[in-house]
C-alpha cells in the first residue's frame, strides 16, 4: 500500500471537524478552512472530505436534506436531524448495539454494523 502524502490543507480540514459539533457541510467546511486557506478551492475540500471518510477519520451523514452533512466523532454515536431548521446534533443516549442481534435474528447474512437517524424538533425550534 502507498505511503499517504502529507497535506497542510487536509490538516486544517479534519482539525476543522473536530473542533465543531456543528456537523457541517461540505460549504461549511469551506467557508471555515478558507480563513486559513484563502485559495483552497471547494474541490479540494470534497477530495478532502471523501479521503476522511474512506480512512474511518470523519463519518458522512446523509440526512434526505439533499446536502451530506460531515462528523470529525467517529466513535459511535446517534445523530437527530431537526426538521424546521435542519441542524444535525448529536444524542446522548446509550448505544442501541443490542439491534444488530434483533436485526440478525431472522437475516441469514451477517449484521456488522448500523446506523440510526432521528428526525425532530432540536430544543430551539421546539419553542417556536
Amino acid at each position: 500500500m502507498a505511503a499517504v502524502k502529507y497535506s497542510r490543507q487536509r490538516e486544517s480540514i479534519k482539525r476543522y471537524l473536530m473542533g465543531t459539533k456543528a456537523h457541517p457541510t461540505a460549504d461549511m467546511v469551506y467557508q471555515g478552512v478558507r480563513e486559513e486557506y484563502p485559495n483552497i478551492s471547494l474541490g479540494t475540500v470534497y477530495r478532502n472530505l471523501n479521503f476522511l471518510v474512506e480512512q474511518g477519520e470523519a463519518l458522512r451523514l446523509t440526512c434526505g436534506d439533499g446536502s451530506e452533512h460531515y462528523d470529525g466523532n467517529v466513535e459511535p454515536h446517534y445523530h437527530l436531524m431537526c426538521r424546521c431548521c435542519h441542524r444535525v446534533l448529536d444524542l446522548e443516549m446509550a448505544s442501541l448495539e443490542h439491534i444488530n442481534t434483533l436485526a440478525a435474528a431472522n437475516f441469514g447474512g451477517t449484521i456488522e454494523a448500523h446506523s440510526v437517524l432521528f428526525f425532530g424538533r432540536c430544543p430551539e425550534c421546539k419553542e417556536v
